[in-house]
């Protein structure tokens, strides 16, 4: 007998959740067939089984939390039965009846407080009251996140000034609204660790940075007219699409050069200055916005950084990318024109100091030099940064240059 047991997670993530198990007590298994689904914060991976056999127990339901190491369930020796419709609905309602009644005997001993083990070893240890700890959990059930949020911000509390105190009291780390149940046309349905990491990392952002956006529009004729010309030649050669986002990659890592502090960060009092391009391409997915790294991009050809988007984006989409390809990052790029966006105003990928947000192209009239009036493919750029680490001058200075970069593309093969 073997066990299934959660895999190392990447780095910086202790914890996942079961999503959702593939396979059932009593079926059969080979080895390296994925068996389990776990979603982390970022991702979600597949847990495979270790060796032939039958899973002789599921020790962990889907939707419960696990750290790394945590025991999923056990493979034993043997065949699997098959199982009729009927009966796995039969097995499915016992279980379902079961686990009411071990929740309403825990209930009874935690007060009608429902606390997983993990949640009663933090309360217990910590000597609290689960009774007066927000909780956000499905039916006001207390998660482990709400523990620790009220420990951290307990922690914050003491070590404040009187009047930091008072701030910190009136804002507590916890939803601005309550936990409440669905009404009768309503569904609740529990956030996914990936978009509770989203909201997470997006209202960080907000908190954290001085963030200010800055705006300007570039005329896209020269490089439509360049990828016209050259896209099929240029996929025959290199085996993938000439797209506008190399382009885009190329022009911001000219700029970045020319305004190191937009590719920095903060870090306590001081600012790190990064002298190599990981450029961030936001992607969206069916389960939330992940964003993978183009590592080096500085060192890479329009064709290399068009083919890393492409396969990056792709298994986005598929949900296979690894953790390390979506860690650190020196400065994001995102793309709302694709879903038509006109304007917008992209939120940092902390701890990132600048994000370029590029939008839909559309024509409109621009007054040229001669003084005349036509219609061009025209989009608009926004450039959110941090204005703790970067002046206006440098950020408008910065967007300034993208758009020439992209109007005049010559300049980004003379690198000038």
């Amino acid at each position: 007998m073997s066990e299934i047991v959660v895999p190392a997670l990447g780095e910086s993530v202790s914890e996942a959740t079961v999503a959702q198990w593939l396979k059932k007590e009593g079926e059969s298994v080979k080895a390296d067939e994925p068996i389990v689904e776990l979603e982390t914060d970022k991702v979600t991976l597949e847990v495979n089984a270790p060796e032939d056999g039958v899973i002789t127990k599921i020790s962990v339901q889907e939707g419960e939390n696990v750290e790394v190491g945590a025991v999923l369930g056990k493979i034993g020796e043997g065949s699997g039965v098959a199982v009729s419709a009927s009966d796995k609905k039969e097995v499915k309602e016992v279980k379902a009846n079961k686990e009411e009644i071990k929740e309403d005997v825990k209930s009874s001993e935690d007060g009608d407080l429902k606390l997983s083990p993990a949640v009663r070893k933090l309360v217990d240890d910590h000597n609290l009251d689960p009774a007066k700890i927000p909780a956000t959990g499905k039916g006001g059930r207390l998660l482990k996140e709400d523990v620790l949020n009220f420990i951290e911000n307990a922690g914050k509390l003491a070590e404040a000034s009187p009047v930091e105190a008072v701030s910190m009291h009136n804002v507590p780390n916890i939803p601005v609204r309550p936990a409440r149940e669905a009404g009768e046309r309503e569904e609740k349905v529990r956030m996914t660790r990936l978009r509770q990491k989203i909201a997470e990392r997006l209202k960080e952002a907000q908190n954290t940075a001085a963030m200010l956006t800055t705006f300007n529009e570039v005329d896209m004729t020269a490089v439509m007219e360049l990828r016209s010309k050259y896209k099929e030649k240029f996929e025959k050669k290199h085996g993938v699409k000439l797209g506008f986002m190399s382009f885009f990659t190329r022009a911001v890592i000219e700029a970045l050069k020319e305004f190191p502090a937009v590719n920095a960060e903060i870090s306590g009092d001081s600012i790190i200055y990064k002298n190599y391009y990981d450029i961030g391409v936001a992607v969206s997915t069916p389960q939330g916005l992940v964003v993978p790294i183009v590592r080096d991009a500085d060192q890479k050809s329009l064709a290399e950084i068009e083919s890393a988007i492409m396969d990056m984006g792709k298994r986005a989409r598929d949900g296979a990318l690894s953790m390390d390809e979506m860690m650190g990052g020196t400065f994001t790029i995102t793309n709302g024109g694709v879903f038509g966006s006109l304007l917008s105003t992209p939120i940092l990928n902390t701890p990132q100091s600048g994000i370029l947000g590029m939008h839909k192209i559309e024509q409109r009239p621009k007054v040229m030099e001669d003084g005349s009036i036509v219609a061009r493919p025209m989009m608009y750029l926004a450039l959110s940064y941090d204005h703790r680490i970067i002046d206006g001058r440098e950020a408008v200075s910065f967007l300034v240059r993208v758009k020439e970069s992209l109007e005049d593309p010559q300049r980004l093969i003379l690198e000038i």
